[in-house]
């Protein structure tokens, strides 16, 4: 028997692992102390009432026979992909039923969609960067190129006609800096891959916090982009599906190499590989796009975007850089005192008892940098802000 021998050339544990670990051993050792954790994204508000009131009805309809329902279409159901084509539609984006893929999460078909691809091909990704892209690649052993994101071009690397790649990982708004593209901007990229005959894989995980004018929710919205992109979109940050599981991923008819369409390839890849997402929870990610379903939804997002500016005026009042916050649950700061991430970890644990993610785990780049989330409790944020700007004010 041969094991994949790249598996050896991961980190021996997943960032927010080590994470979790760090935190158990400083619990076990100061068990009085009031941890406020503002790491892991994880979302905290229940799920909206429209769609908890979806899923108890499809409960219902899967105990009788007259509506049972056993396995599903692997793409997902119709009611569920018109939902979805809808709310591209309101924003002025076209698309086809059969463009339209429901699965389990963003993180799954990330990975997923590189069965699509050769080994041979050459990954392009920000840095610093969502783990999960550089894992996913290491494990198939592909060579792996970074452009550095830096405070000089705001978080938001642009394309470069001397960079040669195959596959291109883009994420916005971004997960961790929180930084968002405008429109013109990802004109650019789509003019890149265009020209280097490159695919983009489009994370749009986090495009319901856009509201700043000129930033693109779906790089669908640049003319051209079908040619070149394939989009992931999930329902756990707009709907907080985190615990419930759907997420979408959009692979236009347009995209085709070597005489192969993506979307057919795709949908063989699916129907071979994936049972499709239950039905009881399609049917409450339908009810996310009712006029009810919306408005609690934003209800709550703007209950988390309150708390990202809780946290970014604690870090003003402190004179800490920072970006994101506006277009993105995240908070991006510089780590005062020319600290490193881990050391301002445990430095902000250890003084206000206070959890974020150090950007040094996001990639080289991150070095210096930290990430505070706006998903806690309202009040318990609040608490947090307090106690960063006190702590803060020690240095």
């Amino acid at each position: 028997m041969q094991l994949n021998p790249h598996y050896a050339e991961l980190n021996e544990s997943y960032l927010f692992s080590t994470i979790a670990h760090k935190i158990t051993e400083y619990q076990k050792a100061h068990p009085d102390a009031d941890v406020i954790r503002l790491g892991i994204g994880d979302v905290t508000l229940p799920l909206a009432k429209p769609v908890v009131e979806a899923l108890h009805k499809a409960v219902e309809e899967m105990g009788h026979k007259e509506t049972f329902r056993g396995y599903g279409p692997e793409q997902g159901y119709d009611f569920l992909r018109e939902a979805i084509r809808r709310y591209y539609g309101d924003r002025g984006v076209a698309l086809e039923l059969g463009e339209i893929f429901v699965s389990d999460g963003a993180k799954s078909d990330l990975g997923n969609l590189l069965d699509l691809f050769s080994v041979n091909n050459t990954v392009l990704v920000p840095d610093p960067v969502y783990p999960v892209y550089v894992d996913d690649n290491m494990m198939a052993g592909r060579t792996i190129r970074y452009m550095a994101a830096n405070a000089e071009n705001n978080f938001l690397p642009m394309p470069d006609d001397a960079t040669d790649a195959d596959i291109v990982y883009l994420c916005s708004p971004n997960n961790p800096t929180g930084a968002a593209y405008t429109k013109a901007q990802l004109a650019e990229w789509v003019k890149w891959a265009k020209a280097h005959h490159a695919v983009i894989l489009y994370d749009a995980a986090y495009e319901c916090f856009v509201s700043e004018e000129g930033c693109a929710r779906s790089i669908y919205e640049v003319e051209g982009a079908k040619e070149v992109a394939v989009e992931v979109c999930s329902f756990s940050k707009i709907a907080g599906f985190t615990g419930t599981r759907c997420g979408y991923t959009v692979v236009p008819f347009a995209i085709e190499s070597e005489g192969q369409s993506l979307n057919k390839m795709w949908l063989r890849r699916q129907t071979t590989k994936f049972n499709g997402v239950p039905y009881i929870v399609q049917r409450g990610a339908e009810a996310v796009f009712t006029e009810e379903g919306m408005k609690e939804i934003q209800q709550n997002l703007d209950y988390y975007r309150k708390n990202a500016a809780v946290i970014g005026a604690a870090l003003d009042e402190a004179g800490v850089w920072y970006c994101g916050g506006k277009n993105s649950p995240y908070v991006w700061m510089r780590c005062p005192g020319g600290m490193g991430s881990w050391e301002f970890f445990d430095w902000l644990l250890d003084t206000a008892h206070i959890v974020g993610t150090p950007g040094e785990g996001f990639g080289p780049c991150g070095k210096g940098y930290f990430r505070l989330t706006a998903f806690g409790d309202a009040e318990r944020t609040k608490e947090a802000a307090e106690r960063l700007k006190a702590a803060l004010a020690k240095l």
